[in-house]
């Protein structure tokens, strides 16, 4: 099987299970990788035509587009081709003036929920300019002011979590990838229902905890001498793992090695119904089918029945992690000794 033949499936007919897992071994073209991107994280049917995908793909940039708009009347920086690192809205919701633009004080400003819409603005802006600063495709303030943009939109949307430091280094790649900033931003947001949770937090947890205490359980399982190292230095916790759960290591390896991982992840946990389900109820909760066989996993689930659990929701990602982990154990170890 092709590449061509895939891209010819991609476009023509439909995505199969096959072309999941040619995609596992041989990798994916750059010119594919976003359409690719769209179809495992359960933007569209495995199942359906180029029409149905034209379609539903037309109805998304057309709400997309609304969801913009409305934006654009409560903060005109919104779609401006700019974007800002300093705060425009006062502790008390009225505006500030950013570089000379008119930021309108209107009605919905005493709405609460646009006051801490607005409130997240510079954070935003401040996590954009520091995202992928080695990529060319940064060096154009429009491409910063994009990917902003679609941050910006997807807090307003999904307010329940808001904002939070991380989500910029998911969004990166899907701004650059797809042409489209509306097909980024469902991209993005299909992203986002696999990790959303961990960036819920409030005064007393941070939604990454249940992963970590996976992670902790996992390590005792598998390298039991590292995991008592680390609890005797108070690390057991795990809580140095918290940026590789949270943005998937994007920032542990290079642009395009994190990709290549994502991908990978994505694959092995793929699940064609994923589509279906979403479609069906809305839920952000995703579906996923994890073919872990190795013996890391084996290893953990033989505990845990010892122990009569049988949780099964943990994610492919708490085990790469504990696989890093694992073949640097020795590298850590003497770190730690020093």
């Amino acid at each position: 099987m092709s590449r061509g033949r895939i891209c010819e499936a991609l476009i023509e007919k439909s995505f199969t299970l096959n072309h999941i897992s040619f995609l596992s071994f041989q990798g994916i073209h750059p010119s594919i990788k976003g359409v690719v991107w769209e179809f495992l994280l359960g933007c569209y049917n495995p199942n359906s035509t180029s029409e149905e995908r034209g379609a539903l793909r037309a109805k998304r940039r057309e709400r997309y587009a609304s969801w913009k708009e409305e934006c654009k009347k409560m903060a005109p920086i919104v779609g401006s081709g700019k974007f800002v690192m300093s705060p425009i809205i006062n502790d008390d919701g009225k505006p500030r003036e950013y570089n000379g633009m008119e930021l309108a004080d209107s009605d919905a400003d005493s709405d609460k929920k646009v006051t801490q819409w607005k409130q997240s603005f510079h954070q935003i802006g401040l996590d954009v300019a520091r995202t992928d600063r080695s990529l060319v495709y940064y060096e154009n303030e429009a491409n910063q002011a994009r990917l902003w943009d679609v941050l910006a939109i997807y807090t307003w949307v999904d307010d329940d979590i808001g904002y939070v430091q991380g989500m910029n280094d998911i969004c990166s790649p899907m701004v650059i990838l797809l042409e489209e900033e509306a097909d980024a931003f469902w991209c993005f947001e299909h992203a986002m229902r696999r990790v959303r949770e961990n960036f819920r937090s409030n005064a007393t947890s941070m939604g990454v905890q249940s992963q970590l205490s996976i992670l902790s359980q996992v390590m005792r399982v598998v390298d039991p001498k590292l995991h008592q190292h680390l609890e005797g230095l108070d690390g057991g916790e795990y809580l140095f793992a918290i940026r590789m759960l949270m943005v998937l290591f994007r920032r542990e390896f290079s642009f395009v090695d994190a990709l290549y991982l994502w991908v990978v992840m994505w694959v092995m946990e793929y699940n064609p119904n994923m589509f279906v389900h979403y479609a069906s109820n809305g839920s952000n909760e995703v579906v996923v089918t994890t073919k872990l066989s190795k013996k890391m996993l084996q290893q953990y689930e033989r505990k845990n029945m010892k122990n009569g659990r049988t949780d099964q929701k943990s994610l492919l990602v708490v085990f790469l992690v504990a696989g890093v982990l694992e073949t640097k154990n020795k590298k850590l170890l003497m770190r730690l000794r020093a």
